[in-house]
């Protein structure tokens, strides 16, 4: 049975039509151009690219390290770090790679924070700026210079191909304001690209607040975000909060989009809620979020709404009880001339229960004092 069940799942994730998205790159190898296109050399992670000198060679592992190589041994220039250091290039370099914390021995005041020896290697879409010849259809090293020993320069031509889709940079999609857990910088992330049976919400999460924050000059292109859901019967979806309005998000005051939704059928596969962000003069941002759901939720309107008509009758029932003594107190008073405590509804038949109380008081004490 559950063999069963899983290639049901997998079969419906498959014939699930989900509208494209920027997905991010299928590893930390990729690059942005100065006009927000993605380049993804994945493939070529690990790749080596050597140069030989007269005295040295050096050997670039691409996204990876740069090593020095010579009848002395190894030095190592660097080690490839993602963040902040694969970028767009000026002038005729297209891309540059920075390469950090190589060998220390010699280095130690040279840099910032004792960092060790560095690499920078500038890449270039096509034939080298020498008209060298590339033997190798991926690329090859042109040129190789030392600014000193502990740093190198090195000129990288590359075939990069033709680049995916455009990203919006600098938008980003958190389940909370400083988060970016679904978007970062325009690219879904993995996870919510499509629905993941690790990244779904349970049953009893009925509500999820996400975070869209932008940066301020480019907030206003952002619009407001539509879904679908699939299967389109048996989840129900409702958006509220400033992002859903249309409110522009800024990244000190982020806009909130609250997905609330409500198990009408329960399931074993996940039901996929497909979201997306119309950007001015980019392709839309879209994520997935699947929503699991084990049994039927009643609305909450529904397990209220008995004590709402209890508290509605008992409202009713004391506006006529009290329009009745009113009524009877006015009758007593005008028409039958009684006065005082007598004139008040029903105490006649309270004062007769009162004085049957006091003759069974009565016998019960003189029979218990007679024996």
């Amino acid at each position: 049975m559950m063999i069963f069940l899983f290639f049901l799942s997998f079969a419906v994730l498959l014939l699930l039509k989900i509208p494209s998205a920027n997905t991010a790159p299928g590893s930390t190898c990729y690059v942005v151009d100065k006009n927000d296109y993605i380049y993804d050399f994945t493939n070529l992670v690990g790749k080596r690219f050597e140069y030989e000198g007269k005295e040295s060679d050096l050997a670039v592992r691409f996204c990876k390290d740069v090593q020095h190589r010579s009848d002395s041994g190894y030095v190592d220039f660097g080690h490839f770090t993602p963040l902040n250091y694969f970028s767009h290039g000026t002038g005729n370099t297209d891309f540059v790679q920075e390469y950090y914390f190589g060998d220390l021995q010699h280095c130690e005041h040279y840099g910032f924070d004792k960092m060790g020896r560095s690499a920078q290697v500038n890449i270039i879409c096509g034939n080298c700026s020498n008209r060298a010849t590339c033997r190798d259809e991926s690329g090859c090293i042109c040129n190789v210079s030392y600014d000193t020993n502990c740093r190198v320069i090195v000129e990288l031509a590359l075939s990069c191909g033709q680049p995916s889709s455009r990203v919006f940079q600098g938008f980003t999609i958190g389940f909370h304001p400083r988060a970016w857990e679904l978007v970062y910088n325009g690219i879904t992330q993995w996870g919510y690209e499509k629905p993941q049976y690790g990244y779904s919400f349970g049953t009893k999460e009925t509500k999820v607040s996400l975070y869209f924050t932008a940066v301020a000059a480019i907030s206003k292109y952002v619009g407001k975000p539509s879904y679908t859901v699939f299967p389109d019967k048996g989840l129900e979806v409702e958006l509220s909060g400033s992002a859903s309005a249309g409110d522009p998000p800024t990244t000190l005051s982020p806009a909130i989009l609250n997905v609330n939704w409500r198990c009408e059928k329960a399931q074993d596969a996940l039901y996929v809620v497909n979201i997306t962000v119309p950007i001015e003069g980019y392709p839309p941002i879209n994520f997935s979020l699947g929503k699991l759901c084990e049994y039927k939720q009643t609305r909450r309107s529904d397990s209220t709404k008995g004590w709402a008509t209890f508290g509605i009758l008992c409202c009713i029932f004391i506006v006529l009880s009290t329009a009745s003594c009113c009524a009877g107190f006015l009758y007593k008073t005008r028409v039958e001339k009684q006065h005082g405590l007598y004139a008040v509804p029903g105490m006649t038949v309270l004062a007769a229960c009162l004085e049957v109380g006091k003759l069974f008081i009565y016998f019960f004490t003189a029979g218990k004092w007679g024996n």
